[in-house]
Order: structure tokens, then sequence, then C-alpha cells
């Protein structure tokens, strides 16, 4: 177990609600969508996306402390590098590509770009448990090796 001062604890936990946010997205959220309604879809968006909004800016703020927290106190090793790598993907998917795409399915379900939110939300659920792999990793230390 490393001897972070908690900051591995965190880490896990961030990483751990990260990944089951991440999962309700894809197993729950998202399969969701394909049954609005056309007519009843720019309602049910705007209401997805200013209900969601404030849980993501929560979640990614807890996750970059925790990131911040266990890269300043050590040590750093490969669990952690593979947490850090997979939580990475998974921020920089939504902000490049699910954030935007999300922005243009505001005025229709347009199939093209559901099924690039699909293959966003893929790339962000395998970063996602990476990251609480690897978080776990770095919590056992060198327990793992």
């Amino acid at each position: 177990m490393t001897t972070d001062g908690g900051w591995a604890v965190a880490w896990l936990l961030a990483t751990g609600l990260h990944a089951g946010f991440q999962l309700t997205v894809t197993l729950v959220v998202y399969p969701a969508f394909r049954r609005v309604p056309a007519a009843a879809w720019s309602g049910f968006h705007d209401g997805h996306s200013r209900g969601i909004a404030p849980l993501v800016g929560v979640l990614y703020a807890g996750l970059l402390a925790a990131a911040a927290g266990v890269l300043v106190v050590g040590p750093r090793g490969p669990g952690l590098w593979l947490g850090l790598a997979g939580v990475g993907l998974a921020l920089a998917t939504t902000a490049l590509v699910a954030a935007p795409t999300h922005g243009r399915l505001g005025d229709g379900p347009e199939p093209g770009l559901l099924r690039r939110l699909r293959c966003a939300d893929l790339v962000r659920t395998v970063g996602a448990l990476l990251g609480v792999a690897g978080a776990l990793l770095h919590l056992l230390g060198p327990a793992w090796a």
C-alpha cells in the first residue's frame, strides 16, 4: 500500500465515481436517447444537457484535484501513469468529441452524430475503466508488482 497521506485513496474514489458515472451514461442514458421521438428530441436533449452538466463539472473537478494530489505527493509508478492516461483519454474525448457533438445534437437526433457520440462514449468508458484500474494498482503500490 502506498504511503501518500490518503491521496491514493482519494484518487481511487474519484476514478471509481468517474467509472460508475461513465458506465451509467453508456448503459442507461445513451440507450434512452434512441427511444426519444424526433418531435420530443430538442426538449429532451436540452433537459439532459442542463441536468448532467453540473454533475460532470463536480466529477471532473474531483478527478483533477485527486490527480494533482497523487502527482504532488508521489510515488509515481506505473499504476499512477495508467490511471492518469485513462482519465486523460476520457476527459480529452469529452472535450474534443462528445461535448461538441452534443452541441450539434441540440437541433435533432441526426444518426451520424449519434453514432459519433456512441463511439466517443465507448472511448470515454474504456478510459474511465483504465483510470480506476490504474488507481487501484497505484493504491496497492509495490504489493502488486
